[in-house]
């Protein structure tokens, strides 16, 4: 799977915009487990601490978003690419 990983998150990933994680799994959740891996930092900024995506970040699969999708039980595949966006906000 890949992740794209945007600007305010590549500090916690490594400085890398985009992350191919090796693994199976079947879901969302399974892939960011394997996320979290290689990037444990970035969880605490997607996930709360009861392990719901937070309020203003968005997750793609595939460009379809998780809120219309099936949440963390999105499924996923070995070539699914997986796009991280944080809300920006300023004025």
């Amino acid at each position: 799977m890949l992740f794209v990983i945007p600007a305010p998150l590549r500090e916690l990933a490594g400085n890398r915009d985009e992350l191919l994680v090796d693994g199976t799994a079947g879901s969302l959740g399974d892939a960011l487990a394997l996320l979290w891996r290689s990037c444990p930092g970035v969880r605490d900024r997607v996930l709360t601490e009861r392990g719901e995506v937070r309020p203003h970040v968005n997750i793609f699969v595939d460009g379809e978003s998780i809120r219309f999708a099936q949440g963390l039980a999105t499924p996923v595949h070995a070539k699914s690419e997986i796009v991280i966006l944080p809300a920006v906000s300023g004025g």
